[in-house]
C-alpha cells in the first residue's frame, strides 16, 4: 500500500478558526466512538451510540448514515496530516469491507454514499487493495437494484416489495459516482450505462418544469413508464424538500463531470437557482422551501451544507463565467452564515459540527440537531473553501 501526501489547507483567516474547531470535533469524536458508530442525529447536541436493532448490537454498521464517520476522518488527514485521522479511518475500512463480504443491511442505493467515503476513498488516497475490492462488491450489489426496462435504480428495500418497487429518490443521484467509479476501475461499461439511464430519468422525470424536484418518483415496473412523483420527507408531493434540491445541484453536477451531458449540467443549474431564488436573508433554508423569512419552521443546516458543495462543484464546471461567479459567491455566504451562526460555540455542549439540522420532521426524527451528513459536507465544504481546486472529493 503506498501511502500519498495529504492536501494541507492553505492558510485562510477567515475562516481557519472554523476548521481548527471542526478538525478538533472529529478528533474527539473518533476517540469517544472509537471502533462503534454513533447514531444518525444527536439527541440534545450529542451524538449516541446506534441503537441496537434487525439482529445488530449497538453501535453497528448499518444503516445509510456511518460512511460519514470515515468520510470526515479522511477530509480531516487530508487538511491536517493527522495520521490518528488516516488510522481511524482504515480501521473503518476494513469494517466496511466485512459489511459488504458478510451481506451486512445492503438492501438500499445507498451503498453509494456508504462505499465511496469508506472504501473508495483509501483506494484514491492510500491505493488500499481491499478497500478497492470492497467498493466494486458494492457497486455490484447496487447494480441489482437496477429495474428493468425503466433504467432506474430502486432506492430502498427489498426489490419484491410492492410497495417500494418502482420507486427512486433524488438522493441516488450522489450514488452514482460509485457506478462511475467502478466503470473506470474495471472497463465494464455496464456501470456507466446505469449511471447514464437512471440519471437521464431523474432528469426527465424527478426535475420539475419550474426548477423543483420531487423527494421521489415512481415507474411501472412492467412497461417502464414514468408514474408519478411523491415525498417521504417533503411538506406534501408538490412542495420541494430542502435537503432533496441540494442533492440535486450536488448530484446533477456530479454526474454531468462524469458523463458529461449538458442536459446534466442545466439540471444543476436550475436546481441551484431555484434553490437560491428561495433562501431566507441568512442563507440557510428551512427544511422544506416552500417556506420563507417570517416562517418558525425548523432549518435545516445540513441542506445548506450540501448546497454549498454543489455551488463550488457547479461554478467549477460552469462555462459561463458570470455564472459560475453567482455560484461561488452563494457558496461563500452560505458556508459563511453556517459558520458564524449555525457551528457550536464555545459554550456549546455538542459533538456535531454544525447544529439545526433536520432528518425526517413529518416523522418527527432528528428536528433540530446535528447530523452526521450535514458534519460530512460541512467539512467537505470547508475543505474545498480552504484548500482551492487543488483538492477534490471522493465523488
Amino acid at each position: 500500500m503506498t501511502s500519498t501526501t495529504p492536501t494541507r489547507a492553505t492558510e485562510d483567516p477567515a475562516i481557519a478558526p472554523a476548521v481548527a474547531q471542526a478538525l478538533a470535533t472529529v478528533r474527539r469524536n473518533a476517540v469517544t466512538f472509537a471502533g462503534s458508530y454513533p447514531d444518525d442525529t444527536t439527541r440534545a447536541g450529542r451524538y449516541p451510540l446506534r441503537p441496537a436493532g434487525d439482529g445488530f448490537g449497538v453501535g453497528a454498521n448499518r444503516g445509510w448514515t456511518t460512511s460519514f464517520v470515515p468520510g470526515a476522518q479522511w477530509v480531516a488527514w487530508e487538511l491536517s496530516g493527522d495520521d490518528g485521522m488516516r488510522d481511524a479511518a482504515l480501521a473503518h475500512a476494513r469494517d466496511f469491507a466485512r459489511r459488504v463480504r458478510e451481506g451486512d443491511d445492503l438492501e438500499t442505493h445507498d451503498l453509494g454514499f456508504l462505499y465511496s467515503l469508506s472504501c473508495v476513498a483509501p483506494w484514491r488516497l492510500l491505493d488500499d487493495e481491499d478497500a478497492r475490492s470492497a467498493a466494486i462488491l458494492a457497486a455490484d450489489h447496487l447494480m441489482r437494484r437496477l429495474l428493468e426496462p425503466a433504467g432506474i435504480i430502486q432506492a430502498w428495500g427489498d426489490l419484491s416489495d410492492p410497495q417500494q418497487r418502482g420507486r427512486t429518490i433524488i438522493d441516488s443521484l450522489m450514488n452514482m459516482p460509485l457506478l462511475t467509479w467502478a466503470a473506470e476501475q474495471t472497463g465494464d461499461d455496464r456501470y456507466a450505462d446505469a449511471v447514464r439511464r437512471h440519471t437521464a430519468q431523474l432528469r426527465d422525470h424527478i426535475l420539475r418544469p419550474d426548477g423543483s424536484t420531487f423527494h421521489t418518483f415512481y415507474w411501472d415496473t412492467e412497461t417502464g413508464a414514468a408514474l408519478r412523483g411523491a415525498t417521504e420527507q417533503g411538506a406534501h408531493d408538490d412542495s420541494c424538500w430542502a435537503r432533496g434540491q441540494a442533492w440535486g445541484i450536488y448530484g446533477f453536477a456530479l454526474n454531468h463531470r462524469a458523463l458529461p451531458d449538458a442536459g446534466l449540467l442545466e439540471a444543476s443549474r436550475r436546481c441551484a437557482d431555484y434553490f437560491l431564488d428561495r433562501l431566507p436573508e441568512d442563507g440557510v433554508p428551512f427544511w422544506d422551501l416552500v417556506y420563507t423569512d417570517g416562517s418558525d419552521a425548523p432549518r435545516d443546516s445540513s441542506a445548506a451544507a450540501i448546497a454549498v458543495c454543489g455551488l463550488f462543484e457547479l461554478a467549477g464546471l460552469e462555462t459561463d463565467a458570470a455564472r459560475a461567479a453567482r455560484y461561488t459567491e452563494a457558496a461563500d455566504g452560505i458556508l459563511t452564515s453556517l459558520i458564524t451562526l449555525y457551528a457550536p460555540g464555545q459554550s456549546d455542549e455538542s459533538d456535531a459540527l454544525i447544529l439545526h439540522g433536520v432528518y425526517d420532521l413529518p416523522k418527527g426524527v432528528g428536528v433540530d440537531e446535528g447530523t452526521l451528513w450535514g458534519d460530512y459536507f460541512y467539512l467537505e465544504a470547508l475543505a474545498r473553501r480552504t484548500a482551492g481546486p487543488s483538492w477534490r472529493p471522493v465523488w
